[in-house]
């Protein structure tokens, strides 16, 4: 049995986005069958395609004629699941919209993934990745990876990734609540809002500093000079070995930044009366001095000294940072059976990420191959009745149920920091209930950062937090009391220490043998890396998201200069280190579809089950573009030189005042790209292309081959038409003539999401009151229903509901002072 047995999902989509969105399904044994136009997808030509396509069959069919449309009707009608990525309005205008699929199939759950929405200024955008980064802010988030104010390109996909883990919560969701009301609905999220899940904390340092101006300046981690500012670069230590690699280190807790100090020899400085403070300092030269001198001495020492250090003592570790297919070389994931080679009938063998989520009692099977296009040449009825068998609620009832899809589920938390416990925070939205067991003192991340609670208000939103002492018989105690009336476990201790700590999966399977029970390590939950500490930089640095961000910036070599390792150590923390985006976010999302997914499974059958996935796992499904390899890979293109962007057709370009992102990659865009442009298009004067040929008639620009192959002189000859007007001025003109362009926002993301024109106008913010900071907006929930309802939460303190949940397990009010009063709970 596999946890998606016998659902049928039909993919219109023609983006990455809609491809991971049904990979899970095909992974997990639903039958995908992804429509394709004539000539096939474009995705075809991208180097992940045998990744995102695996499992799946191809249909071709042409969305524009009434017989391709008929044929998706056909389809629809006996789907489970249908995934659209079109811009609002495209496929309701072909009649393929959710009501006129929905009234044939009342179970379809009918997925639309958008840009920005379907409301709001930028609605009828196109969803390309750079087109929302650049207008949220994400390239202004990065800036410090280039020098100069002009923000730089941003390679990771941080908004389609997202968006298609968003939109699985949300379909997962409404799978889940169809088996009690046998009703689909419509899912809906966008790339805009989904990309906002990613963010730690920066959404609360803005609302300090917009509320109390003042009391807590947000400053960049590096001043202008390329100095250290705070104490996250010490902490986090990006440094060169000898022998020329890389190491990002991840130090955050106070005993493992000691560790550091002693392996690095400069155990000396924690006691010296002229480093007190350290690492926080008032004066930029001891900063200076003191960066320099870790820097010094972690150059001392070659790639195999740092790695018999590493294993002497689990108290320092360092990633290399790694780039591309190398990713996928993680003895990590080769240990828990990650990586797979799949014969693909066109490429041979793919080197490829295995399933997201590994399940014990259903696993994933990934035993087929991307389809050869049109492979399934069936007629479009053919393909047999629905999917999944009616269960619950008669369709005919004339009232169908509204509230929360995941009224009723009750997570316990038992995890620290972001990764895992976010996951959970993003299920608070859809109805469940999440119980957070804290340590006495709280979670740490709640004094992460100098100002109280806002480290980890967001992580904090919508949960039951109760504060107990697991490492004494009653602290223990309870926490079996609560497992026993939970649906859900998520627990993210290292290797180990779940079962060292009377908390491992057999022991709680014993209390509640329907639990679902998920781990999610960093790393895993043994092998050669379970037992080291996981945090963002070092998983970001090893499956690729930093060297993918700095591009070609940064070289790998013996004999740098000391200011040259202090220039690319700087430009490779600030490509890891954004609290907007990072790996911690990319796991959280993973996480969440995990626990969805387990409890989907259970609903059809499965029963309780242990599942897994991590931190690094998720990140090599994040970067799979970058990460999938086989003969004869073309490979993803790379940002130039400048980080202006892929392509001249996808790049950032100065105008007179700002700049602008160009996104206009496809065939049919180059058309309005030309048409827009000719009223400004004066090639004639411009030397560099000897040519008095305006875009539209050089031949060397007629094909897409043709404009790939020169695309040096056209992103010159479009770079001297960007530079005569404002970036305002363009994206006004160009999105009228329906061309992908937008003004690069250089303000920080916070803002441009509170503004009342932007993200109030997007319906993207709700309202709550935090008994810190009272009343302030927070992005509301992710994913909308047509039917079901959401809700969204403020951020709760430590311990806040003990005593609720103590009465609920039925100690009265002596027992819970008596427990308070030994520091069994606080």
């Amino acid at each position: 049995m596999h946890a998606l047995d016998g659902l049928r999902v039909v993919d219109l989509s023609p983006t990455r986005v809609g491809a991971q969105i049904s990979q899970l399904f095909a992974d997990h044994g639903a039958d995908v069958v992804w429509i394709e136009p004539p000539g096939g997808s474009a995705l075809r030509h991208q180097t992940a395609f045998p990744f995102w396509a695996r499992g799946k069959r191809s249909v071709v069919v042409d969305l524009t004629t009434p017989q391709g449309q008929q044929a998706v009707r056909d389809l629809a009608a006996s789907a489970d699941v249908l995934v659209d990525t079109f811009r609002p309005g495209v496929l309701d205008g072909r009649g393929l919209g959710f009501d006129a699929l929905s009234a044939a199939n009342p179970r379809l759950v009918y997925t639309s993934v958008t840009g920005f929405g379907r409301v709001g200024p930028y609605a009828d955008l196109q969803g390309y990745e750079g087109l929302v980064a650049a207008k949220l802010g994400f390239f202004q988030a990065f800036g410090g990876m280039t020098p100069g104010p002009r923000p730089p390109f941003v390679t990771v996909p941080w908004c389609s990734f997202s968006a298609s883990q968003i939109a699985l919560h949300g379909i997962l969701a409404a799978l889940l609540e169809r088996e009690a009301s046998g009703l689909g609905q419509h899912v809906e999220t966008s790339l805009a809002q989904a990309v906002t899940a990613l963010d730690t904390w920066s959404w609360f340092e803005y609302l300090i500093e917009t509320k109390w101006p003042g009391a807590y300046p947000r400053v960049a981690n590096f001043d202008d000079d390329g100095v250290p500012t705070g104490a996250f670069p010490y902490f986090l230590l990006v440094a060169l070995t000898s022998d020329g690699q890389w190491l990002q280190f991840a130090q955050v807790a106070p005993h493992l930044f000691v560790a550091l100090m002693k392996a690095l020899g400069l155990a000396g400085m924690l006691t010296d009366p002229e480093w007190v403070g350290i690492p926080m300092f008032d004066d930029v030269a001891r900063r200076s001095a003191m960066w320099s001198l870790m820097l010094e001495a972690a150059n001392k020492r070659t790639l195999a000294e740092w790695r018999a250090i590493f294993d002497a003592d689990p108290n320092v570790f360092a990633e290399i940072f790694r780039a591309g297919p190398a990713a996928l070389e993680h003895p990590q994931l080769v240990f828990d059976a990650m990586v797979l080679d799949l014969v693909d009938a066109e490429r041979g063998p793919v080197r490829q990420p295995g399933p997201l989520v590994h399940l014990a009692k259903t696993p994933a099977v990934v035993d087929r191959p991307a389809p050869t296009l049109g492979d399934d040449d069936r007629p479009a009825g053919a393909h047999g009745e629905t999917g999944g068998a009616p269960s619950g609620r008669s369709l005919r009832d004339p009232s169908p149920p509204a509230g929360l899809p995941l009224a009723g589920v009750t997570i316990l938390e038992l995890a620290g920091l972001f990764a895992a416990p976010h996951g959970a925070t993003l299920l608070t939205d859809l109805g469940a209930r999440v119980i957070k067991v804290e340590p006495l003192a709280g979670d740490p991340i709640r004094k992460i950062i100098p100002f109280p609670e806002s480290g980890g208000a967001k992580v904090m939103q919508g949960k039951d937090s109760i504060c107990i002492d697991t490492s004494t018989p009653e602290g223990l105690a309870l926490v079996h009391e609560l497992v026993k009336t939970s649906d859900i476990v998520v627990q993210g201790y290292r290797a180990g220490v779940a079962e060292r700590i009377g908390l491992g999966y057999e022991r709680l399977r014993s209390l509640n043998p329907s639990l679902v029970y998920l781990n999610a390590p960093g790393y895993g939950t043994g092998g050669p890396n379970g037992h080291r500490p996981a945090y963002a930089p070092s998983i970001g640095a090893s499956v690729g998201i930093a060297r993918t961000n700095v591009g070609d910036q940064v070289v790998e070599e013996t004999g740098l200069s000391l200011d040259e390792i202090r220039r690319s150590s700087k430009i490779l923390t600030v490509g890891a280190l954004c609290a907007n985006a990072q790996a911690d976010g990319f796991a959280a999302l993973g996480v969440a579809t995990a626990m969805l997914l387990g409890l989907l499974a259970r609903a059809r059958g499965a029963g309780g089950q242990e599942m897994l996935t991590t931190m690094l796992n998720t990140g090599v499904h994040a970067m799979s573009a970058q990460t999938v390899d086989y003969p004869g890979s073309p490979g993803e293109p790379r940002p130039d030189g400048e980080m202006r962007g892929l392509s001249a057709l996808y790049q950032i370009y100065d105008a007179s005042e700002g700049w602008v992102f160009l996104a206009a990659p496809a065939e049919h865009e180059w058309t309005r790209l030309v048409a827009s442009l000719a009223p400004y298009d004066s090639l004639g004067s411009l030397n560099s292309l000897n040519s008095l040929n305006s875009l539209g008639s050089d031949e060397r620009f007629a094909t897409a081959g043709g404009r790939a192959g020169n695309d040096r002189a056209l992103s010159e000859a479009l770079a001297a038409i960007f530079v005569t007007r404002g970036a305002d001025s363009w994206e006004r003109d160009l999105r009228d003539a329906g061309v992908g362009c937008v003004a690069v926002t250089t303000t920080n993301i916070e803002a441009v999401l509170w503004s009342d024109e932007f993200g109030r106008a997007s319906d993207y913010l709700a309202d709550v009151e935090h008994p810190t900071f009272g009343e302030h907006p927070r992005m509301a929930p992710l994913v909308r229903f047509s039917r079901s309802a959401t809700q969204a939460k403020p951020g709760v303190l430590a311990g806040s509901h003990t005593d609720v949940i103590m009465a609920e397990l039925g100690h009265d009010t002596a027992s819970i002072a008596d427990l308070r009063a030994r520091t069994i709970i606080a």
